[in-house]
């Protein structure tokens, strides 16, 4: 009696886990015939231009999706494609002192993303997704406050284009 439970645990174990499709504890929902992905380059569209900032936006692209699913990363003919520009790259003030200067800065990065489902057309999608950073409003956008700004950026706008796009949310 006690051998027919146990198969039944992991019977009713094994169909609850696997019986819903491939499924990612990051929340990836990425169908078994998909293998392959490619991010191509983003142009910077954006009147204030950031020299390297389309470098290492797809490059964050690209790590946020190899590290949160299986798919392999690839140069061309991808069963998904990512592609679009970087749109918006404006740093504005927020607040004000009583001297009428900046007490805080505010650095705004837009990207519109056009995203290709080669295996399922109805996924594809075209959306702008854009993030801020703010800054004291003494200190300039160089250095190590630029690239903390970039970074923090980055990983919301990466994982904005990852949940819009991989997992539905």
């Amino acid at each position: 009696m006690k051998n027919y439970f146990f198969y039944f645990l992991i019977t009713t174990f094994s169909l609850s886990l696997f019986g819903c499709g491939f499924y990612s504890f990051t929340g990836a929902s990425v169908p078994a015939n998909v293998k392959t992905y490619q991010v191509n380059r983003f142009e910077n569209n954006a009147l204030l231009v950031e020299p390297g900032l389309e470098r290492d936006f797809k490059l964050a692209l690209e790590d946020l999706i190899q590290n949160q699913t299986n798919l392999n990363l690839v140069q061309s003919n991808g069963d998904l494609v990512y592609e679009g520009e970087i749109t918006d790259y404006r740093i504005s003030p927020t607040t004000a002192t009583s001297q009428n200067t900046a007490a805080q800065n505010r650095l705004t990065i837009s990207v519109k993303v056009r995203f290709f489902n080669k295996k399922k057309e109805d996924d594809d999608l075209e959306q702008t997704f854009s993030f801020f950073y703010d800054y004291d409003g003494r200190s300039q956008l160089t250095g190590p406050t630029k690239a903390t700004a970039h970074e923090e950026i980055f990983e919301r706008l990466t994982q904005d284009i990852f949940n819009a796009t991989l997992a539905k949310w």
